[in-house]
Protein backbone atom coordinates (compact mmCIF):
# COMPACT_ATOMS: atom_id res chain seq x y z
CA UNK A 1 0.00 0.00 0.00
CA UNK A 2 3.09 2.06 -0.53
CA UNK A 3 1.23 4.27 -2.95
CA UNK A 4 -1.65 5.46 -1.10
CA UNK A 5 -0.60 7.94 1.72
CA UNK A 6 -3.77 9.35 2.97
CA UNK A 7 -7.19 8.14 3.70
CA UNK A 8 -9.95 10.90 3.46
CA UNK A 9 -13.80 10.10 4.83
CA UNK A 10 -16.62 12.10 3.15
CA UNK A 11 -20.40 11.28 4.24
CA UNK A 12 -23.41 12.98 4.78
CA UNK A 13 -24.62 11.62 7.85
CA UNK A 14 -27.95 13.87 9.68
CA UNK A 15 -28.72 11.53 12.25
CA UNK A 16 -24.54 10.06 12.41
CA UNK A 17 -25.22 6.77 11.37
CA UNK A 18 -23.78 6.91 7.88
CA UNK A 19 -20.52 8.44 9.27
CA UNK A 20 -20.77 5.62 12.19
CA UNK A 21 -20.08 3.32 9.10
CA UNK A 22 -17.38 5.02 7.82
CA UNK A 23 -15.49 4.94 10.68
CA UNK A 24 -15.66 2.10 11.27
CA UNK A 25 -14.77 0.85 7.76
CA UNK A 26 -11.16 3.43 7.91
CA UNK A 27 -11.01 1.56 11.19
CA UNK A 28 -10.15 -1.60 9.36
CA UNK A 29 -7.93 0.09 6.83
CA UNK A 30 -5.29 0.60 9.53
CA UNK A 31 -4.92 3.56 7.87
CA UNK A 32 -2.87 6.17 10.53
CA UNK A 33 -3.18 9.29 8.42
CA UNK A 34 -6.73 10.43 7.72
CA UNK A 35 -9.75 13.03 7.60
CA UNK A 36 -13.30 13.48 8.06
CA UNK A 37 -14.84 15.49 6.11
CA UNK A 38 -18.66 15.40 7.11
CA UNK A 39 -20.80 17.53 4.39
CA UNK A 40 -23.81 17.62 6.81
CA UNK A 41 -22.65 20.75 7.85
CA UNK A 42 -23.57 23.42 5.73
CA UNK A 43 -20.20 25.74 6.11
CA UNK A 44 -18.27 22.44 5.23
CA UNK A 45 -20.50 22.34 1.91
CA UNK A 46 -19.45 25.72 0.55
CA UNK A 47 -15.78 24.22 0.07
CA UNK A 48 -15.24 21.72 -2.94
CA UNK A 49 -12.96 18.92 -2.28
CA UNK A 50 -9.60 17.97 -4.52
CA UNK A 51 -7.70 14.38 -4.46
CA UNK A 52 -4.96 13.13 -6.04
CA UNK A 53 -4.00 9.65 -6.75
CA UNK A 54 -1.71 8.76 -3.95
CA UNK A 55 -5.66 9.03 -1.76
CA UNK A 56 -8.25 6.87 -0.75
CA UNK A 57 -11.54 8.12 -0.46
CA UNK A 58 -14.23 6.65 1.42
CA UNK A 59 -17.58 8.29 0.69
CA UNK A 60 -20.91 7.94 2.62
CA UNK A 61 -24.46 8.69 1.93
CA UNK A 62 -27.79 7.64 3.50
CA UNK A 63 -30.49 6.47 1.16
CA UNK A 64 -33.70 9.01 0.41
CA UNK A 65 -36.18 7.55 -1.02
CA UNK A 66 -34.05 5.21 -2.72
CA UNK A 67 -31.71 7.62 -4.16
CA UNK A 68 -28.47 9.59 -3.10
CA UNK A 69 -29.77 12.51 -1.64
CA UNK A 70 -29.79 15.55 -3.73
CA UNK A 71 -28.33 18.15 -1.25
CA UNK A 72 -25.24 15.11 -0.90
CA UNK A 73 -25.64 14.87 -4.81
CA UNK A 74 -24.76 18.30 -5.47
CA UNK A 75 -21.83 18.57 -3.36
CA UNK A 76 -20.10 14.97 -4.68
CA UNK A 77 -20.23 16.43 -8.52
CA UNK A 78 -18.13 19.65 -7.47
CA UNK A 79 -15.26 17.13 -6.70
CA UNK A 80 -11.96 16.98 -8.49
CA UNK A 81 -10.51 14.17 -8.69
CA UNK A 82 -7.04 12.44 -10.27
CA UNK A 83 -8.27 8.98 -10.51
CA UNK A 84 -8.67 8.48 -7.46
CA UNK A 85 -9.69 5.52 -5.64
CA UNK A 86 -12.80 5.28 -3.79
CA UNK A 87 -15.26 3.33 -1.78
CA UNK A 88 -18.90 3.91 -2.00
CA UNK A 89 -20.81 3.83 1.14
CA UNK A 90 -24.49 3.66 1.04
CA UNK A 91 -27.05 3.64 4.73
CA UNK A 92 -30.57 2.48 4.72
CA UNK A 93 -33.03 2.51 6.80
CA UNK A 94 -34.00 -1.88 6.75
CA UNK A 95 -35.97 -0.87 3.27
CA UNK A 96 -34.14 -1.24 0.46
CA UNK A 97 -31.28 0.41 -0.86
CA UNK A 98 -32.53 0.13 -4.51
CA UNK A 99 -30.51 1.44 -6.83
CA UNK A 100 -28.31 4.13 -4.72
CA UNK A 101 -25.49 2.39 -4.40
CA UNK A 102 -24.91 2.15 -8.14
CA UNK A 103 -25.98 6.40 -8.44
CA UNK A 104 -23.30 6.67 -5.70
CA UNK A 105 -20.75 5.35 -8.28
CA UNK A 106 -22.21 7.14 -11.12
CA UNK A 107 -21.43 10.27 -9.10
CA UNK A 108 -18.16 9.52 -8.34
CA UNK A 109 -16.78 8.51 -11.50
CA UNK A 110 -17.72 11.53 -13.22
CA UNK A 111 -16.20 13.50 -10.80
CA UNK A 112 -13.03 11.53 -12.18
CA UNK A 113 -12.69 8.97 -9.09
CA UNK A 114 -12.15 4.83 -9.30
CA UNK A 115 -14.51 2.80 -7.40
CA UNK A 116 -12.51 -0.40 -6.12
CA UNK A 117 -14.99 -1.45 -3.51
CA UNK A 118 -18.99 -0.71 -2.46
CA UNK A 119 -20.80 -1.62 0.18
CA UNK A 120 -24.59 -1.18 1.65
CA UNK A 121 -25.35 -1.17 5.51
CA UNK A 122 -28.61 -0.38 7.64
CA UNK A 123 -28.82 2.71 9.61
CA UNK A 124 -31.84 2.93 12.25
CA UNK A 125 -34.08 4.83 9.69
CA UNK A 126 -34.67 8.28 10.22
CA UNK A 127 -38.28 7.73 11.05
CA UNK A 128 -37.75 5.06 13.66
CA UNK A 129 -39.55 6.25 17.02
CA UNK A 130 -39.81 4.36 20.14
CA UNK A 131 -43.71 3.40 19.30
CA UNK A 132 -42.53 2.80 15.74
CA UNK A 133 -38.76 1.61 15.68
CA UNK A 134 -37.52 0.90 12.32
CA UNK A 135 -33.96 -0.57 12.69
CA UNK A 136 -33.73 0.61 15.97
CA UNK A 137 -29.68 0.56 17.67
CA UNK A 138 -28.82 0.20 13.77
CA UNK A 139 -25.29 -0.02 12.91
CA UNK A 140 -25.42 -2.22 15.73
CA UNK A 141 -21.99 -4.14 17.09
CA UNK A 142 -22.30 -6.89 13.98
CA UNK A 143 -22.54 -3.81 11.23
CA UNK A 144 -19.30 -2.30 13.04
CA UNK A 145 -17.49 -5.62 12.93
CA UNK A 146 -18.63 -6.33 9.56
CA UNK A 147 -17.65 -2.88 8.19
CA UNK A 148 -14.08 -3.23 10.05
CA UNK A 149 -13.81 -6.71 8.54
CA UNK A 150 -14.99 -5.02 5.06
CA UNK A 151 -12.25 -2.35 5.68
CA UNK A 152 -9.38 -4.90 6.37
CA UNK A 153 -10.88 -6.69 2.52
CA UNK A 154 -10.30 -3.40 1.10
CA UNK A 155 -6.71 -3.46 2.43
CA UNK A 156 -5.92 -6.62 1.22
CA UNK A 157 -6.92 -6.14 -2.17
CA UNK A 158 -5.20 -2.61 -2.70
CA UNK A 159 -2.06 -4.55 -1.38
CA UNK A 160 -2.56 -7.19 -4.02
CA UNK A 161 -3.01 -5.07 -6.95
CA UNK A 162 -1.18 -2.10 -6.47
CA UNK A 163 1.91 -4.45 -6.27
CA UNK A 164 1.17 -5.46 -9.59
CA UNK A 165 0.02 -1.87 -10.80
CA UNK A 166 -3.02 -2.72 -11.84
CA UNK A 167 -6.60 -1.93 -9.63
CA UNK A 168 -9.55 -3.89 -10.50
CA UNK A 169 -13.05 -2.06 -11.09
CA UNK A 170 -16.00 -2.69 -9.28
CA UNK A 171 -19.12 -4.23 -10.53
CA UNK A 172 -22.43 -3.17 -8.22
CA UNK A 173 -25.69 -3.72 -7.69
CA UNK A 174 -28.56 -1.79 -9.90
CA UNK A 175 -30.39 -0.92 -12.44
CA UNK A 176 -31.17 1.82 -15.24
CA UNK A 177 -32.84 4.26 -15.05
CA UNK A 178 -32.41 4.61 -10.80
CA UNK A 179 -36.30 5.26 -9.68
CA UNK A 180 -36.90 6.19 -6.69
CA UNK A 181 -37.87 9.43 -5.35
CA UNK A 182 -35.66 12.58 -5.98
CA UNK A 183 -38.81 15.09 -4.26
CA UNK A 184 -38.76 15.17 -0.47
CA UNK A 185 -42.05 16.03 0.97
CA UNK A 186 -42.71 19.83 2.28
CA UNK A 187 -44.37 18.84 5.35
CA UNK A 188 -45.08 20.74 8.64
CA UNK A 189 -44.38 17.42 11.03
CA UNK A 190 -42.61 18.65 13.94
CA UNK A 191 -44.39 19.16 17.41
CA UNK A 192 -42.64 21.17 20.05
CA UNK A 193 -43.53 20.40 23.85
CA UNK A 194 -43.04 22.42 26.64
CA UNK A 195 -39.73 20.75 27.33
CA UNK A 196 -37.72 22.57 25.29
CA UNK A 197 -35.34 24.88 26.84
CA UNK A 198 -34.49 27.15 23.57
CA UNK A 199 -30.89 25.14 23.52
CA UNK A 200 -30.54 25.85 19.84
CA UNK A 201 -28.88 22.31 19.24
CA UNK A 202 -31.33 21.23 16.69
CA UNK A 203 -30.83 24.41 14.76
CA UNK A 204 -27.08 23.57 14.97
CA UNK A 205 -27.29 20.35 13.95
CA UNK A 206 -29.58 20.71 10.57
CA UNK A 207 -28.17 20.34 7.63
CA UNK A 208 -29.92 23.22 5.49
CA UNK A 209 -30.67 25.71 8.20
CA UNK A 210 -34.28 25.20 8.17
CA UNK A 211 -34.75 26.11 12.10
CA UNK A 212 -34.77 29.33 13.01
CA UNK A 213 -31.79 30.22 15.12
CA UNK A 214 -33.42 33.01 17.34
CA UNK A 215 -36.73 31.09 17.49
CA UNK A 216 -36.44 27.24 16.93
CA UNK A 217 -40.25 26.81 16.61
CA UNK A 218 -40.10 28.35 13.68
CA UNK A 219 -39.53 25.63 10.75
CA UNK A 220 -38.69 26.49 7.18
CA UNK A 221 -40.75 23.39 5.68
CA UNK A 222 -39.76 23.84 2.16
CA UNK A 223 -36.03 23.79 3.12
CA UNK A 224 -36.51 21.06 5.43
CA UNK A 225 -35.55 17.51 4.00
CA UNK A 226 -37.11 15.27 7.24
CA UNK A 227 -34.20 14.01 8.19
CA UNK A 228 -35.44 14.18 11.74
CA UNK A 229 -31.77 15.27 13.10
CA UNK A 230 -33.10 17.69 14.97
CA UNK A 231 -35.74 15.32 16.90
CA UNK A 232 -32.32 12.76 17.23
CA UNK A 233 -30.10 15.37 18.71
CA UNK A 234 -32.77 16.91 21.11
CA UNK A 235 -31.19 16.69 24.64
CA UNK A 236 -34.72 17.30 26.14
CA UNK A 237 -36.48 14.91 24.16
CA UNK A 238 -38.82 18.20 23.33
CA UNK A 239 -39.59 17.58 19.29
CA UNK A 240 -41.79 14.68 18.09
CA UNK A 241 -43.74 13.76 15.10
CA UNK A 242 -47.39 14.53 14.55
CA UNK A 243 -50.18 13.27 13.16
CA UNK A 244 -49.57 13.06 8.99
CA UNK A 245 -47.68 12.02 6.17
CA UNK A 246 -43.73 11.69 7.89
CA UNK A 247 -45.80 10.14 10.85
CA UNK A 248 -47.89 7.79 9.15
CA UNK A 249 -45.05 6.69 7.00
CA UNK A 250 -43.20 6.12 10.62
CA UNK A 251 -46.23 3.61 11.11
CA UNK A 252 -46.03 2.00 7.84
CA UNK A 253 -42.46 1.14 7.43
CA UNK A 254 -42.56 -0.23 11.01
CA UNK A 255 -45.32 -2.38 10.17
CA UNK A 256 -43.59 -3.54 6.60
CA UNK A 257 -39.97 -3.39 7.36
CA UNK A 258 -39.05 -5.47 10.62
CA UNK A 259 -37.73 -8.25 9.67
CA UNK A 260 -33.82 -7.56 9.86
CA UNK A 261 -31.86 -7.17 6.66
CA UNK A 262 -27.72 -7.56 6.73
CA UNK A 263 -25.03 -5.14 5.23
CA UNK A 264 -23.67 -6.26 2.00
CA UNK A 265 -20.13 -5.81 0.41
CA UNK A 266 -18.54 -5.67 -3.32
CA UNK A 267 -14.91 -6.29 -3.79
Amino acid sequence: MDKIQSLKLVCFSPTGTTRTVIQSIALGTGFKSLELIDITNPNTRKQSLQTAKNELLIVGVPVYMGRVPSIATEWLQTIKADNTLVVCVVVYGNRTYDNALLELKDILVKSGCKPIAGAAYIGEHSFSTNETPIAEGRPDTSDLNHAELFGRKITEKLRLELSNNQVSDIQLSGNYPYGGVTELWSEDFITINQECVNCGICAKNCPVGAIDIENIKLINIETCITCCACIKNCPQNARTMKAGLVKDASIRLNKLYWERKEPVSFL
